[in-house]
């Protein structure tokens, strides 16, 4: 006899694989493929493809997989906030409803842990009041250094409206940024090919931003981003392309300017944009006291 599942809201549109990974058994992605084509998992008594996306109400039935054994994987340790750590995090929630939360990220702390860093946003969240029923899901990311808002999901209905929203470019972000030099107002937009490496296989992507000047002198400018594209560090790459590198930035930096004597990255992601089922959302995140100062002596 198979194993019987339904499928849950949580689920709705979830690929297959991913499912069968987290609800039966975690294996190699081959191995669900192999067990897919030997008729082994069936969805509504037919055979499908491991891409295939969940609806809610399905019928999975499984057959005899019991020879499959779990990889082991390495556990992650997961970083536990002190109570009076907890209770920092309410000065930084913008927006708090069933759905998800929307926080005023502070700087020096990554989204999520790395090879690097140990003490995350996911996982103080995650103990905290405000996912005593739910799980974070991080639907996309800002940089260690930088501040500013964040958007997690509650819930996997939300997770996956929020990627697609992200992926259509109907989700509007506005930075605020402190860039070395005097950048000419003419300036209206950035458009680049930016190159990393995957594997030591190169790869280029296009990246567009516009960009606002706010206040200038000839030593700084104060400006504002709207990035359209979301490519890993598109901001900085893009401003040291334009000569004029964000202040606080080590890793993209000319040695054209005078480095100034800071720890601070000066990006912070200021407003987010964005439309659900009619309703319009808009939120802003106030930029911290640091980046103030800087505002104060120089402007």
């Amino acid at each position: 006899m198979p194993k019987s599942f339904i499928v849950d809201d949580e689920y709705h549109e979830a690929r297959l694989d991913k499912w069968f990974k987290q609800k039966v058994i975690s294996l190699p992605h081959s191995l669900i493929e192999k067990i897919i084509r030997q008729n082994k998992i069936k969805i509504n008594k037919k055979k499908v493809k491991s891409s295939y996306r969940l609806k809610s109400g399905d019928l999975i039935e499984i057959f005899n997989i019991s020879q499959f054994k779990e990889r082991v994987k390495n556990q992650k340790v997961k970083y536990i906030p002190q109570k009076n750590e907890l209770s920092k995090y309410d000065d930084y929630i913008i927006e708090n409803n069933d759905n998800f939360i929307v926080i005023n990220k502070p700087a020096g702390i990554p989204v999520q842990s790395g090879t690097k860093s140990f003490k995350n946003i996911t996982d103080i969240l995650k103990n905290s009041k405000y996912f005593q029923d739910s799980k974070p899901f991080i639907v996309h990311r800002i940089d260690k250094e930088t501040s500013g808002i964040l958007i997690i999901a509650k819930n996997r209905k939300y997770a996956q409206l929020f990627t697609s929203l992200f992926r259509i470019r109907k989700i509007h972000k506005t930075y605020l940024a402190i860039a070395y030099g005097k950048i000419k107002k003419s300036v209206k937009s950035m458009r680049d090919d930016l190159i990393y490496f995957e594997n030591k296989k190169k790869i280029i992507q296009k990246a567009i931003s516009n960009i606002k000047i706010i206040k200038s002198n000839d030593e700084l400018s104060y400006i504002e981003l709207n990035p359209i594209t979301g490519r890993k560090h598109q901001l900085r790459k893009q401003l040291l392309n334009l000569g004029n590198p964000i202040i606080g930035d080590d890793k993209y930096f000319s040695t054209n300017f005078r480095k100034m004597k800071t720890k601070n990255l000066m990006l912070h992601a200021h407003r987010i944009k964005f439309m659900i089922n009619n309703v319009q959302y808009n939120f802003k995140a106030k930029y911290n006291s640091f980046f103030e100062q800087l505002l104060k002596e120089k402007f």
